[in-house]
């Protein structure tokens, strides 16, 4: 396959898909890697076109971004790795809290669930979404039948919600 029919391909499969796609990306890794994960997507479908047609280009697109994203994720986790021949004893035992540490985390973890449990279903539904499932807003109205608007009002309700609610048991 020639240049330019790769470069007619992009313009007019993928191309005009970019402001959506750095939207789903937005929903998914921090602003600074978009730009990273848009061209390593673009690298990914090129390639792929080149060895054959490709039936659905716009859906593999956000499919090959989500697994990108995913790439990147598994990169960074491995890349935080170190062998433990590497590791001195100070440090293992300065990493591990101790119990003053993890009771406090252990109240903190009950007083947020606490206040998701005090949300009425709805917003909790939208928040744990948000918050723990990692779904954009878009995703989030797909999946429930909802507007984006609708999704946002919910979010921004729980959250004020949860705020009001560590401040009545003394939190900040």
């Amino acid at each position: 396959m020639s240049n330019s029919d790769q470069t007619l391909w992009f313009t007019a499969e993928l191309a005009p898909h970019e402001s959506a796609l750095r939207a789903y990306l937005h929903g998914l890794v921090s602003p600074s890697e978009i730009d990273d994960l848009v061209q390593e997507t673009y690298a990914r479908l090129l390639r792929a076109h080149a060895r054959g047609p490709i039936d659905s280009p716009r859906g593999l697109l956000f499919a090959t971004a989500r697994n990108a994203a995913r790439d990147l994720f598994r990169r960074r986790t491995t890349a935080n790795t170190f062998p433990i021949t590497e590791m001195d004893e100070a440090r293992v035992f300065d990493a591990a809290p101790n119990a003053a540490e993890t009771a406090s985390r252990q109240q903190e973890t009950e007083l947020l669930a606490a206040a998701i449990a005090e949300l009425p279903a709805r917003c909790r539904e939208i928040l744990v979404l948000r918050k723990f499932e990692n779904l954009s807003h878009r995703e989030i109205a797909q999946k429930l039948g909802i507007s984006e608007h609708t999704v946002e009002s919910q979010l921004t309700k729980a959250l004020h919600r949860c705020e009001e609610f560590f401040a009545r048991h003394g939190l900040p």
